[in-house]
């Protein structure tokens, strides 16, 4: 028997409140139906998904396996409904996602000699937007920085990027050519707000700061509450007047791929993904702008 997907979306509802009253205001549907489907689901899986008692609302061992595997399903089938959505408005068109400091100029111009009556359209994403809108078909492709969550996508690596310390302008170590981690031992960190781990290998008091985006990294660090590591291009691409880049050679680099969801299948995407990789070279020097221009 075919899976449900509106059942699945039901079961989600409960799984996340943990209160089948509380799943049905949100879904707005009548308790006595929500349980129903609730129950016709179980059925149609032959597993007991939700133990209730006395003490409330549970997870079963397969509750939790329906959990994890719904939310790659649900999204790309609303993936799916957008696509064709746009399809029936006769739009030939790409949405691609990119992280600060990434250009996407010479991908988007090596893939128009091929398809110039597709529109390339862009959108600045953060870390913790990177594979939700992929998965729930908000982007078509992105340009991503390691780590991501891969589950139900298809990663393609393009190049690795310097990293740089963001130290307060009147930092000891601000305005150097360069330092070593060692250097920094023992600074306060800031951490971003999706948890990645920090490319240093030495361990850093925690800033008590969480930060999402360069603009508030660079706000943060101005203001004396800890330092952190970027990729190169934030030198280029972003600047501070109390906020100083300083490389760090010995730092892991940053990796940078391009990023689609593994239920995204076209000629387009596929050809975009080609003009990415025949373009990544170009895309890595956009790290220094004026040989950029140059080029270009």
């Amino acid at each position: 028997m075919d899976l449900d997907l509106r059942k699945v979306r039901y079961f989600v509802a409960v799984a996340d409140k943990l209160h089948f009253g509380r799943a049905a205001e949100q879904l707005h549907i009548a308790q006595p139906v929500l349980s129903r489907q609730i129950r016709a689901l179980e059925h149609d899986l032959g597993a007991p998904l939700l133990t209730r008692d006395s003490h409330g609302v549970a997870l079963t061992d397969a509750g939790r396996q329906l959990l994890d595997d719904a939310g790659p399903l649900l999204a790309s089938a609303h993936a799916i409904r957008r696509r064709v959505s746009v399809a029936a408005r006769g739009n030939r068109r790409l949405m691609v996602g990119f992280r600060a400091g990434v250009a996407v100029t010479p991908a988007i111009r090596q893939f128009a000699t091929r398809h110039p009556d597709v529109l390339v359209d862009v959108q600045r994403i953060e870390a913790d937007d990177q594979a939700p809108m992929l998965l729930d078909g908000r982007l078509d492709l992105a340009y991503v920085r390691l780590p991501i969550d891969e589950t139900g996508l298809r990663v393609t690596p393009l190049y690795a990027e310097p990293r740089v310390a963001v130290l307060p302008a009147g930092h000891p170590l601000a305005g150097k050519e360069q330092i070593t981690e060692a250097d920094l031992a023992g600074e306060p960190l800031l951490w971003p707000t999706d948890t990645s781990p920090q490319p240093t290998r030495r361990p850093h008091p925690d800033a008590g700061y969480l930060v999402r985006g360069i603009d508030e990294t660079l706000e943060h660090v101005a203001a004396g509450r800890g330092i952190s590591f970027l990729a190169r291009s934030a030198t280029v691409f972003h600047a501070h007047p109390e906020v100083s880049f300083v490389p760090v050679p010995d730092l892991a680099p940053d990796q940078v791929c391009l990023a689609v969801a593994e239920s995204r299948t076209s000629p387009l995407v596929d050809d975009f993904i080609t003009a990415a990789r025949g373009t990544a070279e170009i895309t890595a020097e956009c790290g220094n702008y004026e040989m950029w221009q140059v080029g270009n």
